[in-house]
């Protein structure tokens, strides 16, 4: 290129940098641009630096920073170090799972599992993760309270079945919270008060028979529970407990049963009348308590049958048919 060319180029260039100049406040510069612009800089007179974008100052500084940074040693950050990602896991778990732990109990607590941590640490893993110090933590949930109260609770309430030529009936039945045992106490198309009180009397008599005691019953506020009925169960120590209103979840265990109930027996079968209903309700309770594995057990049983299973190695499965094929039971043949 001649020199003509070359400053015409150099003009080009001076005036494209000063429009950049007016538009861009504090230009950004990788290290690489930096490199490169410190490299031509030493090519450059110092008294030419002014066509670059940056000051000499600037680029000094670069360098500086670079020397800075070659020199200067990794060092620890101040404060003590953070904790295990496990340790911080394992305190926020044992302040949710007890609610009435302080600081200190479950320093202690961590002690003995061999992870020792303070006090302060403690406090700051729980207000880091919004769980405050105890006894301002939330209390037992519905499920948490019944579940260590269910050995002596029963629940009880009401579902409905249409049968063939539109008849609809009322079935009440009882659950025993902690073995999930169901006692289908009747069905009628009036459950009025008597019919309720007499069923209540029925089942009090047989929990004294079989010399069973409870000490709650779950129900909700619907009107067919009479003072009479109430009055059964008190005769027996059993204290009745009102649900919320509009609070099903307080009363799950009873809930669930009508749900299982519906969709594994009356979703696939036509009710015809009311000798109908209550074979039918017999089977299914049978198989219900006797056959059917429960999450809540551990998917075991809630009466476990007497004889135990033969080895896997002896006898071929067999099927019995419950409820004319709708629920199938598999047991090996003896």
């Amino acid at each position: 290129m001649d020199a003509a060319g070359k400053d015409a180029e150099i003009l080009v260039l001076r005036h494209q940098l000063a429009v950049l100049r007016r538009q861009v406040v504090r230009p950004r510069f990788t290290w690489s641009d930096r490199a490169l612009v410190a490299l031509l800089a030493g090519l450059v007179p110092r008294e030419r630096w002014r066509s670059f974008l940056v000051t000499p100052e600037t680029i000094l500084g670069w360098h500086r920073s670079l020397v800075r940074k070659r020199w200067i040693y990794p060092r620890r950050r101040p404060g003590r170090p953070t904790l295990p990602e496990e340790t911080v896991e394992l305190i926020c778990r044992l302040a949710r799972e007890n609610p009435r732990w302080g600081y200190l109990r479950i320093v202690g607590e961590l002690k003995k599992l061999g992870v020792t941590v303070s006090k302060t640490s403690v406090a700051t893993v729980l207000g880091r993760h919004g769980l405050p110090p105890a006894p301002r933590r939330k209390g037992p949930s519905w499920t948490q309270f019944l579940s260590a109260q269910a050995q002596g609770i029963v629940a009880t309430d009401f579902f409905h079945v249409d049968t063939v030529l539109l008849r609809r009936y009322y079935v009440l039945f009882v659950i025993e919270v902690d073995s999930r045992v169901v006692h289908v106490l009747g069905a009628t198309t009036n459950p009025n008060g008597p019919w309720v009180t007499q069923v209540a009397r029925n089942f009090a008599s047989d929990l004294e028979d079989a010399g069973q005691r409870f000490r709650f019953l779950i129900r909700d506020r619907d009107a067919k529970f009479t003072k009479s009925f109430n009055e059964v169960f008190a005769s027996i120590g059993i204290e009745q407990v009102r649900t919320p209103v509009r609070s099903p979840r307080a009363n799950a265990y009873a809930e669930r049963f009508v749900r299982t109930i519906r969709q594994e027996c009356f979703d696939s079968l036509l009710v015809v009348s009311r000798p109908h209903l209550e074979s039918v309700l017999a089977e299914y309770v049978q198989h219900y308590n006797h056959a059917r594995p429960h999450r809540g057990l551990h998917l075991g049983q809630p009466i476990p049958r007497c004889v135990p299973p033969p080895p896997i190695d002896d006898g071929a499965v067999t099927r019995r048919d419950v409820l004319g094929g709708i629920i199938h039971e598999y047991e090996r043949a003896a």
